[in-house]
């Protein structure tokens, strides 16, 4: 790898930028990929991804092991995950607080799991099992909800201790916090006030629309621009956490490259507006 290190902010790699991400030479630029999009053994996509890793500190961001689950990871989803994370050397490995399979069936959508103290023990065990197969800590994301979980905790009570226990990081994602507030009447300031500073690793930053049949409900689409309230949140996640290695996330409706990279370094530019002042208040002690 020739690019920079630590990562600052990145976008998540589609193959229609794969030309346009192997031109940049922006400060801190880095990738994240879906890691099941990639495990075969070789073909086009790898041949690229190869070049861009060279270039560029790159990420792995899961959504198949259905963590959340009844059943535990699937040893040959482990097996290639590893695999993959040798061959690319990713920086952070990520996933869900959500589950996608059952007895064998996997479904199209991350689905959330009750805070109770029998689901925290479960999902900490499947955690404890990934990174015990992949020899390294990963990263726990965060999810969007569409309607308030009734549990025996909340959902950063939840996260907190999952953390405690298996030794994980979380995976902020601001959008994730802005539409779950939005949608179950959740104070967003004081869920981010309540994560464990020390624990995150990375942060997404992603678009939302409004839901077209359920009037007031906000859907996580990743299919838009940034809104000005993530933006604010985002602000404040700074603020609290520093400038941690941001993604902007769009899978849906993709954009010109030029406006996703408009968003990349608006990003870019407010964690280096943090890490000034840091600098600053560090040389004044």
């Amino acid at each position: 790898m020739t690019g920079p290190y630590p990562p600052s902010a990145g976008i998540g790699l589609k193959p229609a930028h794969y030309r346009d991400v192997l031109s940049v030479n922006a400060s801190g630029f880095w990738v994240e990929v879906h890691p099941e999009n990639y495990m075969t053994p070789g073909g086009p996509r790898h041949q690229w991804l190869a070049a861009i890793r060279e270039a560029h500190p790159l990420s792995l961001h899961g959504v198949g092991l259905s963590l959340g689950g009844l059943d535990r990871p699937s040893r040959a989803h482990l097996r290639a995950l590893r695999l993959l994370a040798e061959r690319y050397a990713p920086f952070e490995i990520s996933e869900h607080l959500a589950w996608c399979a059952h007895d064998g069936e996997h479904f199209a959508d991350l689905l959330p799991l009750p805070y109770t103290q029998a689901a925290l023990k479960r999902f900490c065990e499947h955690v404890d099992e990934t990174q015990e197969a992949l020899g390294r800590r990963i990263l726990i994301e965060n999810p969007a909800l569409y309607v308030a979980l009734n549990g025996e905790m909340g959902e950063a009570e939840f996260l907190a201790e999952t953390v405690r226990r298996t030794g994980c990081g979380l995976l902020l994602d601001v959008n994730n916090v802005h539409v779950t507030a939005h949608n179950t009447g959740r104070d967003p300031y004081a869920f981010i006030n309540d994560l464990p500073a020390a624990a995150i690793g990375e942060i997404h930053l992603a678009g939302h629309a409004p839901d077209t049949r359920e009037p007031g409900l906000l859907i996580d689409t990743h299919g838009a621009s940034i809104s000005g309230e993530v933006w604010a949140l985002y602000a404040k996640a700074l603020d609290r956490f520093g400038a941690v290695p941001t993604l902007i996330e769009r899978d849906n409706d993709i954009p010109p490259f030029a406006d996703l990279m408009a968003e990349r370094n608006r990003a870019a530019g407010m964690m280096m507006a943090v890490r000034a002042a840091t600098h600053r208040e560090a040389a004044h002690v």
